[in-house]
């Protein structure tokens, strides 16, 4: 009972958390984009934003097991009411240089809030299930990331709406206050010593000894590089630009679409099996190469002019459907790949390379839209798949970690597990 209180207690934080993070997102692109700065200058505003979150990740793990997963995911929340308020503070008279040094100082600090909490929350997963309940921890951890890119759908839409409606002071002001209330909550709530490991753990023990999560960061790491090099930019700038679409149209289209994507990302347990019960190395290959036969199509219709602005705006459903499962799948294997003492480290590890393809694909989608348009994002976002695919084939057929390699990692000398 106390599991599922406690999984219950971090999924509402994530939840509230992630509400905020994906309004700022989508204010601070819009807001931007209506005062004239061009696709690459909106890239760098999230640049700092991407960047802190390797390193928070790779020191996050770290933090939070020597003095909790409590202490992470509160001080991730803190962090993001902070991020809000100050750049509810920002002044329209200053130059740009000056505006975008601000904005990008304070999203560096939304950055560091949003991978602490997600760390933290993930990993918490890990340590509230059985490790003979593989299957639980496959729909639990499914059930957590498909909510939160829900509610992080919820977000954009969100963002569009309080741009129009509060503006962009106005409404950054309304979040951080939502934002602290549930903050408090979860403080009063949690339990104190979730998450803290047993024994010190050395710093140099955040970079992973495992094979199998060296192999699947660096997928993680192409994956999500090829999503957002298209996504994060060029899309918002295409819908804009050359669809014409308002501030709100483009909100709710992608609100919808992540909302879309997280349900599918939460079903996935349902459909997505192997013998031993849950998905291996063997089903993330077989996902990705869909994915990458997906994404092929959408370019080919582009670029034989097939009606470019329906291709790109139905064929982001499909794109989105295929690589939900591909990401569900890949958030189990971390969690199953990793061992509970070691399971921050190894989550942060895993985050750092998130966020590393996060941010290399933030900064080729103004780069790339800029340059060649939305075909240029494509054909890049196919090559970053490419990649992906290649790293997958070191990943085991089995959902648990190989004798020797994950198991033993960290492990003290002498010490066996």
């Amino acid at each position: 009972m106390n599991s599922i209180r406690n999984y219950t207690l971090v999924t509402g934080a994530y939840w509230g958390f992630t509400l905020s993070d994906g309004a700022l997102r989508m204010l601070v692109l819009l807001h931007f984009y209506t005062l004239g700065y061009d696709a690459f200058d909106i890239a760098l505003l999230f640049l700092l934003y991407e960047f802190c979150g390797i390193v928070t990740n790779l020191v996050g793990g770290w933090i939070a097991a020597r003095v909790g997963l409590r202490f992470t995911l509160l001080s991730g929340m803190s962090l993001q009411v902070v991020a809000l308020t100050a750049l509810a503070l920002l002044d329209t008279s200053w130059s740009v240089i000056a505006s975008v040094t601000y904005v990008m100082a304070a999203q560096a600090l939304s950055g560091i809030a949003k991978d602490l909490t997600k760390m933290s929350a993930k990993s918490a997963v890990k340590l509230l299930v059985p490790d003979e309940a593989q299957g639980r921890l496959f729909k639990w951890v499914a059930l957590l990331t498909g909510s939160k890119n829900a509610l992080k759908g919820a977000g954009f839409f969100l963002g569009g709406v309080l741009l129009t409606v509060l503006g962009f002071r106005d409404g950054l002001f309304a979040m951080a206050a939502v934002l602290a209330v549930v903050l408090l909550a979860t403080a009063l709530a949690l339990p104190r010593d979730l998450g803290q490991a047993k024994t010190k753990t050395k710093f140099r023990q955040v970079f992973s000894k495992s094979r199998e999560i060296n192999f699947l960061s660096g997928a993680r790491l192409f994956l999500f590089g090829a999503r957002d090099v298209w996504f994060v930019v060029g899309l918002p700038l295409f819908l804009a630009t050359t669809l014409g679409w308002s501030h709100v149209e483009i909100g709710s289209y992608l609100a919808a679409w992540i909302i879309g994507y997280g349900f599918v990302q939460a079903a996935v347990p349902a459909f997505v099996r192997s013998a031993a019960g849950a998905p291996h190395g063997g089903t993330a290959r077989l996902v990705l190469g869909l994915l990458i036969l997906v994404t092929s199509a959408i370019a080919m219709a582009v670029l034989l002019d097939l009606q470019p602005g329906r291709t790109v705006v139905i064929g982001l459903v499909g794109f989105g459907v295929v690589f939900a499962v591909n990401s569900a799948v890949h958030s189990y294997l971390v969690l199953a790949y990793s061992q509970a003492d070691d399971v921050t480290l190894d989550v942060g590890f895993y985050y750092m390379a998130n966020a590393g393809g996060r941010l290399v694909g933030t900064l080729c989608s103004g780069l790339a839209y800029q340059m060649g348009g939305i075909d240029a994002c494509l054909w890049t976002a196919i090559g970053f798949l490419a990649a992906a695919y290649l790293l997958s084939l070191g990943l085991p057929r089995t959902s648990a970690p190989q004798a020797g390699t994950a198991s033993t990692a960290h492990a003290p000398k002498g010490a066996t597990r």
